[in-house]
């Protein structure tokens, strides 16, 4: 089975892979830096929504996959505080949309005041931990809950509610 996967960041591609692979037989992926055709830092769980579902479909048309793809982080401010929220689309060679979100968490205000004035969560990060490619690996998530869950862990979880939801609709056709 052709399976996209709208981007090249290795915590997206290993989280899909690593979900795919126990549940669907004979997969191949393919990996694409789709455009998400929202802004740079999604500031909404809508925005972020929408990054996720435009990855999957701009996957799923430049590659003809059988399945794609699409995984976006963003933020989302309640009551004023900010929170890392992070959303995945599975779409279907046959236009069927799948959507999930996952776990959030609340971000310290110093970098929660970075975002507002207009930086992007990743580079942010990368000045904080004084490490380069945070959003390869741990993520936010991952610096901030002492490595108890990384950025791909928390993606699996969101696949899984993806390939969940594909699964339940074949077996239930």
């Amino acid at each position: 089975m052709k399976i996209a996967i709208g981007t090249t960041n290795k915590a997206k591609i290993e989280a899909v892979e690593i979900i795919v692979s126990k549940h669907l037989d004979n997969p191949s992926f393919i990996y694409i830096k789709a455009a998400s055709q929202v802004s740079n830092q999604p500031m909404t769980h809508k925005e972020t929504r929408l990054g996720a579902i435009n990855r999957a479909k701009n996957a799923m048309i430049e590659t003809g996959a059988q399945l794609s793809f699409g995984l976006e982080g963003g933020v989302t401010e309640i009551d004023g505080l900010m929170y890392v929220c992070n959303w995945g689309a599975l779409v279907v060679a046959n236009g069927t949309t799948y959507t999930a979100a996952g776990a959030q968490i609340l971000l310290p205000e110093s970098i929660a005041q970075e975002i507002r004035a207009g930086r992007e969560l990743g580079p942010v990060m990368e000045q904080y931990t004084q490490q380069k490619d945070i959003r390869q690996g741990a993520g936010a998530v991952g610096i901030f809950t002492q490595g108890l869950v990384s950025r791909q862990v928390m993606f699996e979880h969101i696949v899984s509610l993806l390939v969940g939801q594909y699964l339940f609709t074949l077996a239930h056709e």
